[in-house]
């Protein structure tokens, strides 16, 4: 049996044990940072396997060598997050999950149980390989400034420092058995933007005693578009949305203020800082005209997502040798965001998707949605992936 059919067979007949690892991450999910059983978890789960994991890094964060013969020839990582969101899930199945308000509903629990399940592949054939695979759990994925720039300042890539580090996500878009790449350019930078516009609120019969911050707030948010469509060139990708306006007035109270939030995205980091000094000069700028003000706060979060095209050319080969070529996809680039981009800066990265859509069964739902699920046919094909990837980066 080949090295291949063997990284195959182990992937299909690990898939039960990794579904029920799936299954339980989704019943008993955790907030970003706050990963503290989950991180118990993956560190039994790796112990059972015979493996060392070093814990507590970046709070809650993990990692864990897998040593080849000839560790010290080349190091490969793999990396999965494992935070949960602030959704409450809808879902009927079996699994759903038992803390009210959270879900993994953008499959983090099976990034976690994927990687997991390549864990137990690679430990398996390390008589088999040369090099070492660093596999990497990550705390904080959902939240900025997001848990890979914590991890990357106690030191996640070095010693040894990895010659790239590759990431799996789901993609409730393409159907199970699917494999998405894209080279280049990929994912956009996201900031959070918070204004206050402060005015003097009053009853709503005598405007002349008051200045408004909701008439004041209405024209800031249609203003700063335009600095998206006339100041931003046709060609770079930029979306400014605002999500979120609270205003604790009524039919007949105007506020004293009105709190604002929302996110800005681009692929391009120097168009990135000149928009949202922008972005703050109008908002002030506004409100000033208007009589009142604007506090701005921007809660800068992840950079560009860039996957190395040489990198991504050789897994995406491996993929096709792993699935078969018919199976591999192109998919286009994206305003999503995602902190795996700090690893992009630091040393090269690809970042692919693992399809898990399967219409006949009625998963269809899109990540961040409280219908969100898996077509669970993945996990036969993600951690024996993923496992083929490294070998094939370690030149096995």
């Amino acid at each position: 049996m080949s090295l291949l059919q063997s990284v195959q067979e182990k992937s299909k007949s690990n898939a039960a044990e990794v579904v029920k690892w799936r299954r339980y991450l989704h019943a008993n999910p955790e907030l970003s940072y706050k990963e503290f059983n989950t991180a118990k978890f993956i560190a039994q789960t790796l112990r059972d396997a015979g493996l060392n994991p070093i814990e507590g890094i970046a709070g809650t964060g993990l990692i864990v060598m897998i040593e080849g013969k000839n560790p010290f020839k080349k190091t490969v990582a793999l990396r999965a997050d494992m935070d949960a969101l602030p959704i409450t899930e809808a879902n009927t199945v079996e699994y759903k999950s038992k803390n009210t308000g959270v879900m993994h509903a953008c499959g983090h629990d099976v990034h976690t149980s994927s990687l997991l399940g390549t864990a137990k592949i690679l430990n398996s054939l390390k008589d088999k390989f040369e090099g070492t695979v660093k596999l990497i759990f990550q705390p904080g994925e959902e939240k900025n400034p997001g848990g890979a720039s914590y991890m990357i300042k106690e030191g996640v890539l070095e010693n040894p420092r990895p010659a790239s580090i590759i990431g799996q996500h789901v993609m409730p878009l393409l159907p199970v058995g699917k494999i998405g790449f894209r080279e280049g350019m990929y994912m956009a930078s996201s900031d959070e933007i918070y204004l206050t516009v402060i005015g003097k609120g009053g009853h709503a019969s005598t405007p002349e005693l008051m200045i408004d911050p909701v008439v004041i707030a209405s024209h800031i948010i249609i203003a700063v578009q335009q600095i998206i469509s006339r100041n931003a060139s046709p060609k770079q990708p930029t979306v400014l949305s605002f999500g979120k306006i609270s205003a604790e007035g009524a039919t007949n109270i105007i506020p004293n203020e009105v709190n604002i939030a929302g996110t800005f995205r681009a692929l391009n980091e120097v168009w990135r800082k000149e928009a949202l000094i922008k972005i703050k000069k109008m908002a002030e700028g506004i409100a000033e005209s208007m009589g009142g003000r604007c506090e701005v706060d921007i809660s800068h979060g992840y950079p560009y997502l860039e996957n190395n095209p040489e990198l991504t050319q050789r897994i995406r080969k491996a993929a096709e040798e792993y699935v078969g070529k018919e199976n591999v996809v192109d998919i286009d680039l994206t305003l999503g965001s995602e902190d795996f981009a700090y690893y992009s800066h630091v040393i090269p990265a690809s970042f692919y998707r693992l399809g898990t859509r399967n219409e006949a069964k009625g998963i269809t739902s899109y990540v961040h949605t409280p219908t969100f699920d898996i077509d669970e046919d993945a996990l036969a094909i993600g951690p024996g992936l993923m496992a083929w990837m490294a070998l094939k980066e370690l030149g096995n």
